[in-house]
């Protein structure tokens, strides 16, 4: 076999592996760097949604874990960081 039919026939296998990384690998890859980075940025007083669909308001920050006051009646709730599904910024954000 020489080089020009071998080159033909791993062609199609490449580039389809180049566009499966460009449409699958890379942009998740940024969305998980996005949400560690805001997980890594959360501060007391941040309102969070977890991905739950608890509302919430950060009271204190440990390690790897949260604590949220989520009601009315001031219900502290513990979580692991990993379970932050948002900050709300906005109170549109919880309507989408």
């Amino acid at each position: 076999m020489d080089t020009a039919t071998l080159l033909g026939s791993f062609g199609p296998f490449v580039l389809i592996m180049v566009a499966f990384y460009f449409l699958f690998i890379r942009p998740q890859k940024k969305r998980e760097k996005a949400i560690k980075d805001m997980r890594e940025n959360l501060k007391v007083g941040d309102e969070i949604l977890t991905i739950g669909g608890i509302k919430g308001k950060i009271v204190l920050i440990k390690e790897d874990y949260i604590v949220i006051e989520s009601s009315a009646n001031k219900t502290n709730i513990e979580l692991m960081k990993w379970g932050i599904n948002s900050v709300v910024t906005d109170k549109e954000d919880l309507k989408a």
